[in-house]
């Protein structure tokens, strides 16, 4: 990547909630899905899933550039809701929306969002090791992975987690919203952004976390790379 123009953002996702959101920042990007798989199998924690899966979405884009003009600083990114331990993702139905839906009521969760950074001319090897993690307050934290040959950033990886307050909802309620279609494709059957906002009575953490990119996060690591959303050169 020449380190000479602002390098090209490179988001690995097909959300359309996540590229309105990398849009934001007014900083030139393309979009290339990646079609990692997400399934694990292995017993690790949230924080450990989201970064695990942001990884696999950023790397499994890397791999797929190799060979192709196409260079720059590519973005995976994952959101998982976790209520009592239990890490709820998308429903598989409208009975599972209601089981989740059921159970956040008049409950406070948290949210974790995972960002990996990537540079496409990145490489698995010069570990940096995890004395390189870096805390934004005390729900945010993210590390250099891998460093350059020059001492450079090339992978980053972190997390933040947010927390969510739903007031008590009805039965009535809860069917009505799933009939809104809504929450089928959401992580915990609800999004933050859309009609799920009039059941939320409060948030702490970043609600953009929530949408599914923490732009906080995401900021503090590109600035690692040399890219500023506020300094266009």
């Amino acid at each position: 990547m020449s380190h000479t123009e602002l390098p090209k953002l490179i988001l690995a996702s097909s959300s359309p909630r996540r590229q309105e959101l990398i849009q934001s920042l007014g900083l030139p990007y393309i979009i290339r899905v990646s079609d990692a798989d997400e399934t694990v199998e292995q017993k690790i924690t949230p924080a450990e899933l989201v970064e695990l899966l942001s990884m696999r979405k950023a790397t499994t884009v890397r791999d797929m550039l190799k060979g192709t003009a196409e260079q720059g600083v590519i973005i995976g990114s994952d959101t998982v809701v976790v209520f009592q331990g239990e890490v709820l993702g998308k429903p598989v139905d409208e009975n599972d929306a209601f089981r989740m839906l059921k159970m956040l009521q008049g409950q406070t969760h948290e949210v974790y969002s995972g960002v990996a950074c990537v540079d496409t001319g990145s490489s698995e090897e010069g570990n940096a090791g995890a004395d390189d993690t870096t805390h934004i307050g005390d729900l945010i934290r993210y590390r250099i992975q891998v460093k350059s040959p020059e001492g450079r950033p090339a992978v980053i990886v972190g997390h933040s987690v947010s927390k969510v307050t739903f007031r008590p909802m009805s039965d009535e309620e809860i069917r009505a919203y799933i009939q809104t279609r809504e929450p089928m494709d959401k992580a915990g059957s609800y999004g933050v952004q859309g009609i799920g906002a009039v059941f939320i009575e409060k948030i702490e953490g970043d609600f953009y976390s929530i949408m599914g990119l923490p732009l906080n996060l995401l900021n503090q690591m590109l600035l690692r790379f040399g890219i500023s959303s506020l300094k266009r050169v």
